[in-house]
Parts: C-alpha cells; structure tokens; sequence
C-alpha cells in the first residue's frame, strides 16, 4: 500500500516541551507509520500507510494538537517534490549563444540543475521542487527567445511544420540578400560618384546586414555586448566610417553566406548523428482478440501480445510464442550476424524481424525496455560533459572580451606612442581584429565531436555515458577483469570426480546434487546438470549457505558438507588437495571426507587477443580477480597473458584488492574495472571508469557501469579505447587548427597584412571546416 506524506504548519507553537508531547501522541495513532514535529520550524511530519483514513488520522492529529495547546492553528504545507522538463530549441546555430542560454537558465530561482545540449537542441532543467516547473519553464523560454529570437521551443525534437509568417520571414531575408548582392556588384563595377556610391553600399548594407545590427542593438539593450552580431557590426559599421565601404558590405556578406553554410554544417551533422541512433520503433501491432491494431509503443502493456512481421522492429521486449526468424540486432550490439530465435526464446526491442512472423509476448513497458534505455543512456550523455569541453566553455567566456578590448588597444595605443602613425590604419587593423574574435569554431565543433564519438561508439555496441568517460579512456593505464563472464565464457560443466574414502563417482556426484539443489549459482547447477536424475527434495532436511565457503546440509539423514578448502578447514575435516584447471567442490560426509569434483570454465574465443591489443595500445598493467582457485586463476592467466592473477577473493575483497591495486599504482593514469555486470557493481563503482560487458537486456548493469559493452568480447574494449583517441584526437585537431588560425589571421591583422575580407575566412571558413572535421568521430572504429 502507497505511503501518503504529509506537512503542517502549527502556528502558534511556542512551547518544546508540547512539541515533544504532541509528535509522542501523533505516533501513537494507528495508521500512521512516523511522525515527528520540528520545533524551530513548528512543522509537523506525518507517513500514514492508508490515505483512505488519511481524513480521520488528520483530525485525530488536530484534536492531539489541540489538547496539548488550544491555540495552536493546524496549517497544511505543500511537501516539495523535485521535477523535471526537456524543451527542444529547435533551430540552435549557435554554440556561443547555447552556453549563455544554459549560464543564464541556471542563475533562475528554484533551478536545481540545467543543461543544453547544443548538438541535440535538448534542454534539461531539474527544479527543486515541481509546483515552480511552469513559472521556470517560461522564464526559461523567454531567456532562450531573448539570446536567440530565430528558434522555436517545442516539446518534443520533431520540428513543427512552417507557418505562413516564417516562410515569408524567411523569403523575405533571401530576397534582401540577394537585392544586396546585387547592389554590391552594381557598386564595384560601376563608377558612380561618391555621395552615389556611399548610397549604394549603404543600402546593400542594410538589405544584407540589417538583420545583423538591429540583433546587436537589441542584445546591447539586454546587457548581452560580447556576442558575435555585435563584433560583426563594430567591424563592418567602422570600415564604413574610414571609408572603406565595399570591404564593410563585404565583410557583413561574406559572414552571412558563411553562416548560411555553418547552419547547414551543423543540421546536417545533427542529422547524421540522430541517424545514428535511428532506432526507435515508431509503432507496435498490438493482437486484441483476432483483431491487429496499430498503436504507439508506449500503448502497449505487460503480458499484451503483439505481432511482429518482416523487416518490421521489435517494439517491445518480451518472449516468442510463435514463429521462427533471424533478428538482426546490430543497432543494439554492433554485430552484422543475424541471430536465430524460436518459441520461447528472449528477444529485446529495437532488434529487425529479418523473415518470419513472429507473436511475441510483451514483458517490459517500453519505458523499461531496452531500446528505451539505450536511447535515454545515449542522449543524456552529453550532460556530463569532457574536461575539455568545460575548459572550452570557459575560455569562450574570456576570449571574446579579450580580443575586443585588445583590438581597442590596437586602434588607440599605436596612434599614440608610434611617430606618424595613421588612426584610420590603425582602426581598420583593430576592426579586423574584431572580425576574428568569435570563438564559434570551438565552441560548436567540440560538443558535436565528443557527441559524434558516443554517436559512433553506440553504432558499434558500446554505450558510453558521458563524454567525461569518453575523455577518461584515453588516460588508462591499467585494467583489471572479473573472470566468470569476462575473460571466460561462465558456462560451467563437470569434468572430472574424484571419489575417496571408500565412495563412488555415483554417490559423491548424488550427494553434491541433492546439497546444491537449492542454489542458482553456476556451478551448482552444472553440477544438477551433471547428474542427470530428478532431485528428490525429501531426502534434504535441512540446508544452509556458508557465505565464501560452500553449502552445509542434511541428506538421509546425514551431515553434509559441499564446498571449497576452506569450509573443509573451518569444519577440521583432512581433504584432498587437487591440482586441477578449474574450480573445486569438495564433499564430505558425517565429518569423512568423501572426494571432490571439478568444474571447468571455458575461456573466450577473443580474450587472449584482446589481451595482446590493449598491451599493443599501451595499457601497462592488466591484472584479474576471481574468487577461483590459485591454481585455475594461474592457468587463465598464463593462457591470456595476464600480468597478475588475484584469486580465492570473496566479493568484498574483490574491492580491497582493487583499491590496493589503485594504491599502488606509480602512475596517474585512470583504473578501469571490467565485470559481466551481475553481481560487480561495488567494484565497478570503486574504479575510476566501470565497464560492464555482456549486458544485453541487463537493467543492473546498464545502472552500475560508465561504460556498458552490449556483446561479451572482451576485445569490445579495444574499440571503446580506440573510439576514445580517435575523438580526442579530432577534438585538438580543431582546437590547434582553429586557434592556429586565429593567432595567424590576428598577427597578420596587427601588421596590417590581412585585410577584413580574409578575416571573415579566419572566422567563418574556419567554423565550418572544423564542424566537417568532427563529423569523421561518428565513424565506428572496428
């Protein structure tokens, strides 16, 4: 049953002593799970387990209240409950603009949290409490409309159909650059006299960069002075005040083409980055009766059944009924092998039905199942955002005002101290100082290049969770495995019992049955496998789990122990050691020791390879611990190229271990630690970088990790790394050519070497070179 909360105020509280009394009696009322009242603020909690009585448990309350103190007045506060909201602004171009907007957004009273997403166009805000969403959402709105008129805010990322007026507003912008081009060329090519051709470059100017000068002014209105709309019309309105009118009109032409061409850049990026994750099911035919409906995903409930044809995606997770088929599921894992599935086998959403019909019984809502946390995993990533791009965020804060209060410096200084020094040469070197200033090229390629590497990495099976995680990859110097379902494939089997003491193979293998019927760990249930008769739960009068050691049971009536060394030691019982690849039960019988079986892994088809990759990679140290024996740990280990080899570890010391490996660690590289998910998730948290390997379908996993490998190939790693530094190195490519650039075009600016015209290259060329440039991060890496 649900618990109802509840807070009042008591106004008129005065007395400790009453408070006291009042909380004893509240508690005291039946129904009400806790209570507690809180002197200094005179609030008084309550938890009632049934808010069906909650009305007679609030007026019990009162009369309490009333009894200890008459005039206290009993007032109901509303308990905040923290929200959330994602708005889409859907036509964001600008990256500069994108950070003022998130900067802005989180100064608004109430906001706990906000993050914009300048590739996806997503804005997150977190309220601490929910009732104040609305009036945060529309402060929020203004503040994005403010910074960039030209967006539009919607609910979802699906862009609204045109309407009339912006059609025309857009035709209308065409029509004035094109009727200003025009004039443009009339002034160039034609002689006219001055005060004509001061006209004409004038009204060019206004047709192609009016829109530019009115954002400027509107912005400087708002306090927003350092944005690139003011910059371009500093530098463009003083070229026309030396003279200089064509390389004014120019200048304004020249970066409004090139930011025709940036916007284009960035929407087609984003395009091909959403294609990317294009996976979605748009649609569910959903079986009622002998009747197929049509319906949206979320429509569809537990245990519904839907009907799934060829070339169709699964839209929900769940178990075939009927039918036979190859599913592909490269958008989920990366891999191109279909894989075959039948009545009664698994199969998780987003997966393509390549041939058969399928009736598949739902077992997930779509907001639990697979495709939905993959999707949500993918486009929250951006929010945790690279050392990198941080650092970016914040010299874009600084290199703006900089350079514009350092081309200031250039347009009045040299005049001053220099003999027969020019003010109007001066102006204009400082006016295309400014032209260069925006810091656009950084501030946009970046987030699209770390965006672009999760974009590609998810393409090939390995979901990162963040960009920080993302950056982090590259720093690894040392990685540490779990080995059941990591490194070795956790399909146990028998392979050898050893009876002693007088028993047989039969009678020790029966025993060790009946003692481990009651666990599901693997190798209990390889060795039920292996005994191939029905367990006959009447003959087993007790059982109890021995945490680390093994199983201490009953059976005919007899003491039964079944586990490793160590249960054998504790209990005083001489045993057997065996030298054998693999892990070891141990069996006695009313205080005998009766023999032991062996249970043997089998090691991964890639595991050694992808061993020789990561060394290959430059990974110094890769160690592995499992709570197996030395001598099976040893043999893996030899086998795989391990450089250590930790074992007979219970779970807690799995995390001592790693910690102490951290400790000891010379170097200041990142600590990475791969599990199979299920049951590593202290030691996944422990590490500076978690990877949970072979998750498909699982929820715990997919929570505990950083980085989650669809597939169990450890060599999964080695792409996830590779993904790593081919980002990172794309990321500086455009850092070092973009600020390269800008340190060439300003020097040569400062001695009057190049022109306004070729500083709109140095900013806008620049710009969409640098967002082509971190396109080439969505290529998967094999």
């Amino acid at each position: 049953m649900a618990i109802t909360k509840k807070q009042y105020i008591l106004e008129g509280l005065c007395c400790g002593n009453c408070a006291a009394k009042i909380e004893e009696d509240v508690k005291k009322l039946k129904g009400v799970t806790s209570a507690s009242v809180d002197f200094v603020s005179k609030t008084l909690s309550m938890e009632i387990n049934d808010s069906t009585a909650a009305g007679s448990l609030i007026t019990q309350a009162d009369a309490i209240i009333k009894r200890h103190d008459s005039g206290i007045m009993m007032l109901e506060k509303e308990i905040s409950q923290p929200g959330q909201k994602t708005l889409y602004l859907l036509g964001l171009c600008c990256g500069d603009c994108a950070q003022r907007i998130e900067d802005k957004i989180r100064r608004i009273e109430g906001v706990k949290e906000a993050s914009l997403d300048f590739v996806s166009q997503r804005l997150t805000i977190k309220a601490a409490d929910k009732a104040f969403l609305p009036s945060i959402i529309r402060q929020a709105s203004q503040i994005a409309l403010d910074i960039e008129p030209g967006i539009q805010i919607s609910y979802t990322d699906k862009k609204p159909e045109k309407d009339g007026s912006t059609a025309a507003k857009q035709w209308v912008f065409r029509l004035g650059l094109a009727a200003g081009a025009v004039l443009f060329s009339l002034g160039l090519l034609f002689d006219f006299s001055p005060s004509a051709k001061l006209t004409i470059f004038l009204l060019s100017y206004l047709f192609i960069g009016g829109e530019v000068v009115f954002r400027a002014l509107k912005n400087i209105s708002k306090g927003q002075v350092f944005d690139e709309n003011f910059l371009m019309s500093v530098a463009t309105i003083g070229a026309f005040a030396i003279g200089n009118y064509p390389e004014g009109v120019a200048v304004m032409l020249f970066y409004q083409v090139g930011e025709a061409f940036q916007r284009l850049a960035v929407n087609r990026s984003r395009k091909s980055i959403s294609a990317l994750m294009d996976i979605r099911p748009d649609f569910a035919n959903l079986k009622i009766g002998g009747e197929i409906r049509r319906v949206t995903p979320e429509e569809v409930g537990i245990g519904d059944y839907i009907l799934v044809k060829p070339g169709e995606k699964i839209p929900l997770d769940g178990r075939i009924l009927e039918g036979t088929s190859a599913l592909d599921t490269s958008a989920l894992t990366g891999e191109s092998l279909p894989r075959d599935v039948e009545p009664g086998d698994e199969v998780l959403s987003g997966s393509i039905n390549k041939n058969g019909v399928l009736t598949i019984e739902v077992s997930k809502e779509f907001g639990e199942s697979t495709i939905s946390k993959i999707l949500d995993l993918v486009q929250n990533a951006s929010s945790k955002k690279a050392p990198t791009e941080n650092f970016i965020t914040k010299f874009a804060k600084y290199y703006t005002p900089f350079v514009t209060f350092a081309a200031l410096a250039l347009a009045v200084i040299p005049p001053l101290i220099l003999p027969g020094a020019q003010f109007t040469d001066w102006l204009y070197r400082a006016l295309a100082f400014l032209v260069i200033s925006c810091p656009c090229a950084l501030v946009i390629s970046i987030p699209l290049s770390f965006f672009g590497g999760i974009g590609g990495a998810s393409k090939n099976g390995i979901l990162v969770k963040g960009s920080n995680y993302l950056e982090a990859l590259n720093n690894v110097d040392t990685i540490v495995f779990d080995k059941t379902g990591t490194l070795t494939k956790g399909i146990f089997k028998m392979t050898k019992a050893v009876a002693a003491n007088g028993w047989t193979e039969a009678g020790l293998l029966s025993y060790a049955a009946h003692a481990e019927s009651f666990s599901n760990h693997p190798i209990a249930l390889s060795i039920q496998k292996a005994y191939r008769q029905p367990i006959n739960p009447d003959r087993i009068t007790e059982q109890e789990e021995v945490a680390g050691q093994g199983i201490r049971a009953k059976i005919d009536g007899k003491a039964v122990l079944a586990g490793n060394g160590k249960l054998m030691d504790a209990e005083h019982i001489p045993w057997q050691q065996a030298d054998e690849l693999g892990s070891v039960v141990h069996l006695a019988v009313e205080g005998i020791y009766a023999g032991y079986i062996v249970i043997s892994d089998e090691i991964k088809p890639d595991s050694r390879k992808a061993l020789q990759e990561l060394k290959a990679l430059g990974i110094k140290h890769t160690a592995m611990l499992t709570g197996d024996t030395r001598t099976a740990g040893e043999a893996i280990g030899r086998e795989i190229g391990l450089d250590a080899v930790y074992s007979e570890l219970l779970p807690h010391q799995k995390v001592e271990q790693l910690e102490q490996l951290d400790k000891n660690r010379t170097s200041k590289g990142k600590l990475v630690f791969v599990g199979d998910g299920i049951n590593d998730a202290p030691v996944l948290a422990r590490a500076d970088i978690g990877i949970a390997m072979g998750t498909l379908g699982s929820d715990a996993a997919i929570e505990a990790a950083d980085v989650v490998l669809m597939t169990d190939e450890p060599s999964k790693i080695v792409s996830a790394i590779k993904v790593a530094r081919k980002t990172r190195a794309i990321v500086w490519q455009n850092i070092l050519f973009a600020m390269g650039v800008k340190l060439v075009f300003l020097s040569l600016a400062t001695f009057g070497i190049a022109t306004m015209w070729e500083a709109v290259f140095g900013d806008v060329g620049v710009t969409i070179i640098a967002i082509l440039n971190s396109m080439r991060a969505m290529k998967a890496v094999g």
